[in-house]
């Protein structure tokens, strides 16, 4: 089971897009696939046809009492979604408190970890959906990845999130066994923009190989697919931003194995 967060400490990226538009190329392969959303605004659970606002069990139940919580509920916190392959671990809104609640308490940074070993042998692939802001929730999803991918974009204020995206893998890297590999992917880029241009070619000058070596477009079809709430390759498996994902996922599948062979 391979498990990648999608995470940066700036807000519209299209950190969901990222996740959604995955997680469909590979449920269209058959994959069976798990959406975690730690997001508290819950736009992955909305995306998916759930209401951050009602969901009776989520990832805020499993934050609560971890330790006494038995595999049944655990199970119960898995929702099925309306798309072949793909289940979903909901945000609630409630996990917006999580940090006040929880405070240093031991242990809290493993809770994701811990969640995702029941789920290893019913899932090929998981991707974490993180919120923007560092706290108890990115922590959990830095510890209990595999990978981290970094939309980022191109545009001046995603640079400085994605430095301080890149100082706190530092700091994570401390207390885990080995450093969490990174790629960082451009998105919604415009070629019709020289400011963009500049951007993505600052990007590669300075992070070199850990930056993927297209991007994902600007197109209108996402916003037309999230309206239907539909991943776009379900839409439009020839809309241009359906297209890039697919060589983004190609990419990503052959570093994998690179890396599993290494």
């Amino acid at each position: 089971m391979s498990v990648w967060a999608v995470c940066n400490q700036k807000g519209g990226v299209a950190k969901t897009t990222t996740v959604i538009t995955l997680a469909s190329l590979l449920a269209q392969r058959g994959e069976s696939t798990l959406i975690l959303d730690l997001d508290p605004h819950g736009s992955m659970t909305t995306y998916l046809g759930y209401d951050p606002d009602s969901v009776e069990t989520s990832i805020y139940t499993l934050f609560q009492k971890l330790d006494e919580t038995p595999k049944e509920a655990i199970f119960k916190s898995l929702k099925k979604t309306q798309h072949d392959n793909i289940f979903l671990l909901p945000a609630s809104t409630a996990m917006a408190t999580l940090d006040r609640q929880l405070g240093a308490q031991p242990g809290k940074g493993l809770i994701i970890r811990k969640t995702l070993s029941f789920f290893k042998d019913r899932f090929n692939h998981v991707f974490i959906d993180c919120p923007p802001m560092l706290g108890v929730l990115m922590i959990n999803a830095l510890a209990a990845c595999d990978r981290l991918l970094i939309p980022v974009q191109t545009e001046f204020l995603s640079m400085k999130g994605l430095e301080h995206m890149l100082h706190t893998v530092s700091m994570i890297n401390h207390s885990r066994r080995s450093s969490l590999p990174y790629f960082i992917v451009p998105t919604m880029h415009d070629a019709r923009s020289q400011a963009a241009n500049d951007i993505l070619q600052q990007l590669r000058e300075q992070y070199g190989q850990a930056v993927w070596n297209q991007m994902i477009p600007v197109d209108p079809a996402f916003r037309e697919a999230s309206k239907l709430g539909l991943p776009l390759p379900e839409m439009n498996a020839q809309a241009a931003g359906s297209v890039a994902y697919q060589q983004l996922l190609q990419t990503l599948i052959q570093t994998e194995g690179q890396r599993s062979h290494g």
